[in-house]
């Protein structure tokens, strides 16, 4: 990225003896980048459109967005040695993710479902519980997918897509509000989440994600992709708690900001190592690409299931991730009134 303001910013404070640092957009780039990798692993797919970057704003097809594009962070003072603290409920229980019947009076019309026509370059034989016996089927996506029809894509059996929107505390995915934007005008129910860093204070990232991830009562409820990575910069291992810990008082702060009750993504490992048995109040979006969740994460309900990162699609250069919706189609238009 082209940061000429910042670069005077910077010469500026270096003449300034003490510059102080504050919470707004523009202050908030001059916080210097972690090496951390972001959410697609393999960074596959189609060429990346520039985006140049400027006194806090995007540019993207021509026009020109601020970068703390959903305002203000609210004033929180939350860290993790408060988790126990918080004033979130925790008495919802995993059983009432979706609604057992529509929402009474709802009078919101039910978008269509499609099926799906993806193909996958490595297809797997998941025997009866194949992903294909799921009615509702989306992807998830970041900037490595490059530029997408959206349109074609949706057509094609997109009905959800979770895009990429931020990592850390100070990376912002340049393709989020391009996607944001092109996914719901296709029709698509869309919601954003975060690569989560170990190495930075959960409370921050929070800040980060809400600065830049509108409140859209129609959107999806907010991801925390919690993972190893071994690409990251943060090399350093925490314990089962205080992984426990960061994820909550991350997820606590999203769902006052927006409402919902946030979905934990995550992968095998690091479930086995850090979250089989934990956090049970929060629906789950479990990664299984060789054989169905059931027989990875054993006795855990699920509410997404990503089942390939090899798929292919019409709308989509390269390769996507897929997944499915555990229910029926009125079970996700009834989860979908219920989110709303």
């Amino acid at each position: 990225m082209r940061l000429s303001v910042l670069s005077a910013i910077l010469l500026g404070c270096v003449s300034m003896a003490g510059c102080a640092s504050s919470s707004s957009p523009e202050t908030a780039l001059a916080i210097k980048p972690s090496a951390e990798t972001t959410s697609s692993v393999k960074k596959g797919g189609g060429p990346v459109p520039e985006i140049s970057v400027g006194e806090g704003k995007v540019k993207a097809d021509g026009a020109q967005e601020m970068l703390a594009w959903a305002g203000p962070v609210p004033e929180t003072g939350v860290f993790e040695s408060v988790t126990k603290q918080s004033a979130i409920p925790e008495e919802r229980p995993v059983e009432t993710m979706m609604a057992e019947e529509p929402v009474q009076g709802a009078s919101r019309k039910r978008s269509r479902v499609y099926s799906q026509q993806f193909r996958d370059a490595h297809p797997i034989n998941f025997g009866k519980r194949a992903p294909r016996h799921y009615q509702v089927h989306g992807v998830d996506v970041s900037r490595w997918q490059g530029d997408i029809d959206w349109m074609k894509l949706r057509t094609q059996g997109a009905n959800f897509a979770f895009i990429k929107a931020t990592d850390g505390g100070d990376h912002l995915d340049p393709m989020f509000q391009k996607n944001w934007r092109r996914a719901k005008e296709a029709g698509i129910k869309r919601g954003a989440y975060h690569f989560f860093y170990w190495c930075r204070v959960a409370s921050s990232q929070a800040e980060w994600f809400i600065r830049n991830v509108p409140k859209d009562p129609d959107a999806l409820p907010p991801v925390i992709d919690a993972e190893y990575n071994g690409d990251s910069a943060c090399k350093k291992r925490l314990s089962r708690e205080k992984y426990v810990e960061k994820i909550k008082v991350f997820a606590e702060m999203l769902e006052r900001h927006y409402g919902k009750r946030p979905i934990i993504y995550t992968a095998p490992d690091f479930y086995e190592d850090n979250l089989s048995g934990e956090l049970t109040q929060y629906p789950f979006w479990l990664r299984s690409v060789a054989a169905h969740p059931s027989k990875r994460y054993p006795n855990r309900r699920w509410l997404f299931w990503q089942y390939s990162g090899s798929g292919l699609s019409h709308g989509v250069e390269g390769k996507i991730d897929l997944n499915v919706f555990s229910g029926s189609v009125n079970d996700w238009h009834n989860w979908l009134n219920g989110q709303s």
